[in-house]
Formats: structure tokens, sequence, C-alpha cells
């Protein structure tokens, strides 16, 4: 029975997958999710000191990563096990890694040497600090890439000191961020032929995430600093009291300002001298947020977001995780989607955050065991039966 595919999207896409922990994960989930022929190979038990990166196998960080994959092992530092591989890249359309940079020159699977056997080859290549360069062989981790990256500098309340966000976001980021280049790779190939390298880093894809913080300094050179739950330039724009809890409030440009006021009972406020324009009402945003909390700690949050909606001033509730699961609009859009294990039980996770209307991806296997496909995949890629015992008996696999 062929093993399903996610979407037809890639489905002409071979995938070889050696990623580990989370930002290359991160990069193959995106193509597994739409349909690609992904195999992840792992190293053989027999090799693993401890346990695996990544955490336990059986933990939700390494599931919510790994679906709708396969499995195979494979010991690349063994001759016949290096040479299994590079078999299989003939077949393949892409290679995905995010070892140390000198790791897959010493294995001899950097790009040069992986294009001498497939010209068609994309090989993507995630790193700490890239490449080359001063830090190329440090070893990369996501709350080095925050701070090094400036996000530490700008999170959490004024005079915090540095703050870490809730998300390993430069690993994320880094792993989309490579998804997308390797798309842009694979339409590039249609006209040229040719495969090519396509790498970044945590600390490339930290910096490019500070979006317009980053342009304040490179253009106004203007340093952002910390702002705590209030927006860096637009104000009113932050958390604020209710007479249950606290919400959301998005109130910029002069309309929604004004819109605002008039929805708390505070028309005076349009003109106080100390919060006439935008630049005033930032210059002046604790007084003013302290304001605005009087008037809407005597309402619910349930009726201020009511009220701001209706009015069309942004508003929302504040959730924990298992509060925003159960919220009516994001049962709605199906981004928590289920999948049968093998035993019959059902699994959950997040499904991809973007339609496509034709071919739409779906969660069709839960995560592989490892080396559950090991000779499925080698039959597949042109293995003879006494090659791949072979293979076994070397414990290569």
């Amino acid at each position: 029975m062929p093993f399903p595919r996610a979407s037809q999207a890639l489905s002409r896409v071979t995938v070889l997958d050696l990623t580990r922990v989370r930002s290359g994960p991160t990069c193959v989930r995106q193509l597994a999710d739409w349909g690609a022929n992904v195999i992840k190979i792992e190293t053989p038990p027999h090799l693993e000191k401890g346990e695996g990166p990544g955490g336990p196998r059986n933990g939700p960080d390494f599931q919510n990563l790994h679906r709708n994959k396969r499995s195979i092992t494979l010991d690349l530092k063994s001759p016949k096990g290096l040479a299994a591989f590079k078999r299989m890249v003939e077949k393949a359309d892409v290679v995905v890694e995010n070892f140390r940079p000198d790791v897959k020159d010493r294995l001899g699977i950097d790009y040069e040497s992986l294009r001498k056997i497939n010209k068609r080859i994309i090989l993507a290549s995630i790193s700490g600090f890239g490449q080359d360069g001063p830090y190329r062989d440090r070893p990369g981790f996501d709350q080095i890439a925050q701070g090094m990256g400036g996000l530490m500098s700008i999170t959490g309340l004024p005079g915090q000191g540095p703050v870490r966000v809730g998300i390993p976001i430069a690993d994320l980021s880094a792993g989309l961020f490579c998804a997308l280049g390797i798309m842009v790779a694979l339409l590039e190939r249609e006209t040229s032929g040719e495969g090519q390298w396509v790498n970044t880093s945590l600390l490339q894809a930290q910096i490019f995430m500070l979006d317009f913080q980053a342009a304040r300094w490179l253009q106004a050179r203007e340093v952002p600093k910390q702002a705590g739950n209030n927006h860096p330039t637009s104000i009113p724009t932050g958390v604020f009291k209710t007479s249950d809890g606290h919400i959301n409030i998005a109130s910029t440009g002069q309309v929604m300002w004004e819109r605002l006021c008039n929805a708390i009972e505070a028309p005076e406020l349009i003109k106080h001298p100390d919060y006439a324009t935008g630049a005033l009402r930032s210059k002046n945003r604790d007084a003013l947020n302290a304001e605005i909390d009087k008037r809407t700690v005597n309402k619910s949050s349930v009726e201020w977001i009511e009220i701001f909606n209706t009015i069309g001033v942004p508003c929302g509730p504040i959730y924990s995780i298992e509060q925003m699961f159960v919220d009516e609009q994001v049962k709605h859009i199906g981004i928590a989607q289920s999948a049968r294990r093998p035993d019959g039980s059902e699994q959950i996770f997040v499904g991809q955050p973007v339609s496509l209307s034709r071919t739409p991806s779906k969660i069709v296997a839960t995560p592989p065991e490892q080396g559950q496909h090991t000779d499925e995949v080698l039959k597949e890629f042109g293995f003879a039966d006494n090659e791949i015992a072979e293979l076994h008996k070397a414990q290569a696999v």
C-alpha cells in the first residue's frame, strides 16, 4: 500500500531529511505537509548515545514536527551507509540538513559533492550563524539567536532587562525561510535544469523578523527599547483592565482614537492637550493608559470586545492556550487537525495556516517509528533484497 500524501501540491518532489531538533524539522514539515515524499534519515538505534536530539520520540515536541514523513535509519559515517545515501541522492530532489557547517564537509555531502552526483539536487542548510564567517563553527541555539539578533532587548517591560519570547522564534522562522528558499529553488530549476545551495541561519532569520524595529535603526537611527504590552509606535495599543480580566485594544490613527474615546465615554480625551496627536499620545502613554483603564475596568471583557468590534476598533481577548483552542473562530478555521495512529487512537496537531483551494494540505500520517520504512524506501530507490540485507549485516542501517 503506497504511503499517503498530504497534498498533491509537491507530490513530485522527493526530500531526504537529515535534520534534527527544531529548525530543520520545521522546514521539512512544510514540505511534507504539502505532499512531498519526505524520507527522514535517522541514526541507527545501536549508534545512539542516550536520548536523541529533539526530546523523547513519543513526546509532544518531537511528534509535532514529524508528521507526514517516513523514517529510515542509515549510518552516514560508515562507507556502506554513505554510499547508500549518495545512491539515493541520484533520484532525490532536495536534501535538507542543519548540522554544524563543518559536518557535511567531513561527511562528503556538501553541495559540490552532491552536485556531482545529481546536478538537479537542491541542498538546503540551516546553521546557527552562517556557513562562513568568524562564528561559523559556534553551536547554534534559539535563545542565543534571540539575544544576538536584538529581539530580547525589545521584549518585556521597560527596565525589566532582556526577555526571551515564549516560542523558539529563531528556530521556527529559520525553518520557514529555508522552506521558502527551497520552493524558489525548485521553481527556478524548471527553467535552468539545475539545483543550487539554499542556506540560512538562526541569526539571519531572527534579524529579518525584527522587521520595522530593525528599520527604525537602519533608516532613522532610532534604537528601539522595551515597550511591554504597548505597541512601540502606535499608542494607545496594548493590554487594558476589565472587570474580569484583561483585553487587547489596538486604536492606531486619529479615527480609531476618537472611536475609542467615545466608546469609553471619555470624549474629553480627544482634545486633551496631552493626547491630541499621535506623537503626544506616544509621549504620554503611561498616563493615557491609566485614563483608559479607569473606564475599561467598569465592564467585562466580553462586553468590551463586543462594543469595540461593533464600532470597528480592533479588540480581542487574551487567551491561555487551552482557551484559544475552544474559541468559536479557531474551531471554525479548523487549524487543530487530527490523524489516526496505527493503533487506531487519535492524535491532534496544529495544521498548516494557509489553504489552497485545489491542493489542500492534510495530516495523513502520524510520526513514524525510528527506521519504520527502511526496507520499503530502499526498495523504492532501486536497492535489491540482497543489497538491503548486506546493509543490515554491516549495521549501516
